[in-house]
């Protein structure tokens, strides 16, 4: 029964670092992902607002975007929500895992000939 204890107070205190709308995305997101250890947000603050970026597992992925974009969107909504009743505005990017980074070095020499 100690050990109990001893995981809600862990827990409590990971989750007083966190804001009820990182909260709020992070159990959503946990609830329909097949890994939900892989589940994690940043929280940026700037002058449009408060962007939550969601980053997954990346066989999860399918299920958080849903069929059309239909889950994403949904939760975009949820976010919303949440967001105006602490007159915030909330939006949501998903991390793509599958991405590259981008380098400052692209090969132009196929269209440096070019004459236009």
């Amino acid at each position: 029964m100690l050990w109990i204890a001893k995981i809600d107070l862990e827990e409590s205190k990971s989750m007083a670092d966190k804001t009820k709308d990182q909260e709020f995305l992070e159990f959503v997101v946990k609830s329909i992902v097949a890994h939900p250890e892989d589940v994690s947000t940043t929280r940026t603050v700037d002058e449009r607002g408060v962007l939550l970026t969601l980053h997954i597992n990346p066989s999860d992925m399918g299920y958080v975007i849903g069929r059309r974009g239909q889950t994403a969107q949904a939760i975009r909504t949820l976010l919303k929500i949440v967001g105006a009743k602490n007159n915030a505005r909330i939006n949501l990017k998903i991390a793509d895992p599958n991405a590259t980074q981008k380098s400052g070095n692209i090969d132009t020499s196929s269209v440096d000939d070019l004459k236009i």
